[in-house]
């Protein structure tokens, strides 16, 4: 079984990533995170809660100490922007449920939703980096998979068109945190739709670059097919080679990342539909101010 998601899903999120994580769902790209921009958690699917998991989170003293899962049987007629491919001898839709995280819901089972409709109060679990912003992990499973493991959730794609930014590696801070400086380049060229940072596929194709470069394994390429993206072969990204993609999934080559010629943790790459789309520096170790001037590189091993 295969989901898809269209924009009439993903349109209500400002950001996406589908490998911007180190948990296993997100290695294959196999689930989403939405990030809605502000403190509500519209959901993405209407169905019926099936259930709600509390869970322990590790211990971060930046963190909540629980996380939560909400399961929710889903009516796929009623979520536009959804479909699922069964296997040929399937004649009708095969039942699905939805696999939401990080959101403290008071839904009670039985509870009736609908796309849009607020889950509840996101959180800040300890098993976010202190560079993460709140967001929605969603992912999707059979009834009869073990619905709460973190590993088995379906192949997933995004069909939604993807612009490619180019990027010189440049940009002046607008944003900091303790982990964490956020530049202003490059722009977003038409906020409303999404984009990414621009890469460049084995065929010399622009494809915008998703997931943590290079602290997580792996990321992602997109295009104007979404993440039917198909760009096997070497990738480059600011002029060198990155990784190497297998369809949409990269695996990154080992590489620094440099800003103003000093090794940083690295990139956090995402799909971004709203303004302030920029490049994200990772950087536990090193502190940028406003108004600071970057230049971002990458040196192979």
């Amino acid at each position: 079984m295969e989901v898809t998601l269209c924009p009439a899903v993903l349109d209500q999120y400002d950001r996406l990533s589908l490998y911007n994580s180190p948990y296993p769902a997100h290695d294959a790209g196999h689930a989403v995170d939405c990030y809605p921009g502000d403190d509500a958690a519209p959901s993405p699917v209407a169905g019926t809660v099936r259930d709600t998991v509390t869970v322990r989170a590790p211990p971060r003293d930046y963190a909540d100490e629980d996380d939560h899962l909400l399961l929710v049987d889903v009516d796929v007629a009623a979520t536009p922007g959804l479909s699922v491919a069964g296997d040929d001898t399937e004649s009708t839709v095969p039942p699905l449920v939805a696999r939401i995280m990080h959101v403290d819901s008071p839904l009670e089972p039985g509870t009736r939703v609908a796309v849009g409709d607020d889950l509840g109060d996101l959180v800040f679990p300890g098993f976010f980096g202190p560079w993460v912003d709140p967001h929605l992990h969603v992912g999707f499973r059979r009834p009869d998979q073990h619905l709460r493991r973190a590993s088995g959730s379906l192949p997933l794609v995004a069909d939604l068109p993807v612009e490619a930014v180019p990027w010189d590696g440049t940009g002046e801070v607008i944003a900091t945190g303790d982990t964490w400086a956020m530049l202003d380049a490059p722009a977003h060229p038409a906020p409303g739709r999404f984009v990414g940072i621009e890469a460049t596929d084995a065929a010399g194709a622009p494809a915008a670059l998703d997931g943590g470069f290079r602290h997580y394994d792996c990321g992602g390429l997109f295009d104007e097919r979404g993440s039917r993206c198909d760009g096997d072969g070497p990738v480059t990204f600011l002029g060198e080679r990155v990784g190497v993609a297998d369809g949409r999934t990269v695996r990154w080559d080992d590489v620094t990342v440099r800003a103003n010629g000093e090794p940083v943790h690295g990139l956090s790459l995402f799909l971004a539909r709203d303004s302030g789309f920029g490049a994200k520096l990772v950087c536990p170790d090193r502190e940028f101010a406003v108004g600071e001037a970057v230049a971002v590189t990458v040196d192979p091993a």
